[in-house]
């Protein structure tokens, strides 16, 4: 296949003409196939966790509860970084269908495990297939979508993430009461296999753009980096000195791994392509992190039942999807690097009040419309550097590039969460408080720092 056909499936638009719709018959077959992907790895994703403390009980698990969730984010560091190869030296076709076969496979094997290792085991294989998938149809948009069309892809792939986040909860309870909880894991490959067929078309139509070169071989620092956050998640839940002995060697391997992984510069903040790689870490941290405690501070000092804290969760989502809209449709002309500082502030403000609600003299409602602002802040950070990685990359280095995107997020949010998880832990003692205005201190530093490097875009 030439280079040109290739790189642009697609014709597109004319300068000063108007931008096309995602959902137009030439591109909406892919829209809505890779959206419906989306949603549904993110339906797994909440319901599951939703679904969890039942399987935990039914299958005497509990002692192998935080590797069933840390051991998906551990090994789509290795989903990734294959598929980012695999998607420059073959296209992403491949590497989108081995990474949907293991999927599925994952899910079979979690929705028929009569023990709970069984269990774990297939909650890798999951983590495994969507770490490749996530990367193929980042490819996909790139080789398939002309330029001005790819921030309204973006924002419709956090529309596919906003809607899990309302009803998939509420769903999974709803299964695991009537149902019982495999269905949980064995409803979605009934979805999933047909969403992926729509993207047959468009996959057969873009392919290899040049004979990429494979480059040094970086499959054993992701297993290193696999294992590293493993040993990080496990080591976040411990207490006292076995904690220190795991989450010491976890960080140093994480850090060797991660300089070996994510392009030149990454770490150091170069700027551009690697400051947008780093940013994405940063930011996902600080939101993901506050993500993580405020369900905790609203129940636990604040009165607030489940559901009430379910819905505070809800309204950071819909905060996100408003600014992911706004990115993709805005007509002031913003450039990219006024939507990331905008969204970093936005972050900053909401973030501070968020952290508001650890006293108790403060109304709930202020908390809420910080978390909805800290939304609106990642909305208009997410989508952006999407959108920027692929214009940064040269077509044949999509794979790898966004690769190094989504490794940067999933190794800072795992770092993070473990740090942030001992050291509040340190504080069970009547200290809680403490350990509240220390975690999100260490928010609103990611979050100010994400000013910063917004800066170097």
């Amino acid at each position: 296949m030439s280079a040109d056909a290739s790189s642009s499936p697609t014709t597109a638009p004319v300068a000063g003409a108007p931008i096309p719709s995602i959902l137009s018959p030439a591109y909406r077959a892919t829209t809505i196939g890779m959206v419906a992907l989306v949603s549904l790895h993110a339906f797994e994703a909440l319901a599951v966790a939703a679904a969890m403390p039942t399987v935990a009980h039914d299958l005497d698990g509990l002692r192998l509860y935080a590797l069933a969730f840390g051991g998906t984010l551990a090994t789509s560091v290795i989903g990734m970084t294959l598929s980012g190869r695999w998607s420059d030296q073959t296209g992403p076709a491949r590497p989108l269908w081995l990474g949907l076969a293991c999927f599925v496979a994952g899910l079979l094997v979690a929705g028929f495990a009569q023990h709970m290792p069984v269990l774990v085991l297939g909650r890798l294989m999951q983590g495994l297939g969507a770490g490749a998938i996530s990367v193929a149809l980042y490819v996909l948009v790139g080789r398939s979508f002309p330029e001005p069309m790819r921030p309204r892809v973006f924002a419709a792939f956090s529309a596919g993430w906003v809607v899990p986040s309302l009803i998939g909860p509420s769903i999974s309870g709803l299964i695991v009461q009537h149902l019982g909880w495999r269905w949980v894991f064995l409803i979605v490959p009934l979805l999933a296999i047909p969403a992926a067929l729509l993207l047959r078309p468009a996959l057969r139509q873009v392919g290899v753009v040049t004979a990429g070169s494979t480059g040094r071989n970086v499959v054993p620092w992701a297993v290193g980096a696999s294992l590293g956050a493993l040993a990080l998640y496990i080591g976040g839940q411990q207490q006292g000195w076995f904690a220190i002995a795991l989450l010491g060697p976890a960080l140093a391997v994480l850090a060797l791994c991660s300089w070996k992984l994510l392009p030149t510069g990454t770490l150091m903040l170069r700027r551009g392509l690697p400051s947008v790689i780093a940013l994405r870490g940063i930011a996902a941290s600080a939101f993901f992190g506050c993500e993580a405690f405020l369900p905790l501070l609203l129940q636990r000092e604040r009165g607030l039942t489940p559901v009430l804290a379910g819905v505070a969760l809800s309204l950071g989502a819909l905060g996100w999807f408003s600014g992911s809209w706004l990115q993709g449709h805005q007509q002031r002309g913003w450039s990219r690097r006024q939507l990331l500082q905008s969204g970093a502030l936005l972050m900053c403000v909401g973030i501070l009040a968020t952290s508001l609600a650890i006293q108790p003299g403060i109304p709930l409602w202020s908390a809420m419309v910080g978390w909805v602002l800290t939304g609106l802040g990642m909305g208009l950070i997410y989508p952006s550097l999407s959108v920027l990685t692929l214009s940064l990359s040269a077509p044949e280095h999509q794979g790898a590039n966004t690769s190094a995107l989504q490794l940067s997020e999933a190794l800072g949010v795992a770092t993070t969460l473990a740090i942030s998880g001992s050291l509040f832990a340190l504080f069970l003692d009547g200290r809680e408080v403490l350990g509240y205005l220390l975690t999100f201190a260490i928010m609103l530093v990611l979050a100010l720092s994400s000013v910063v490097v917004a800066r170097r875009i």
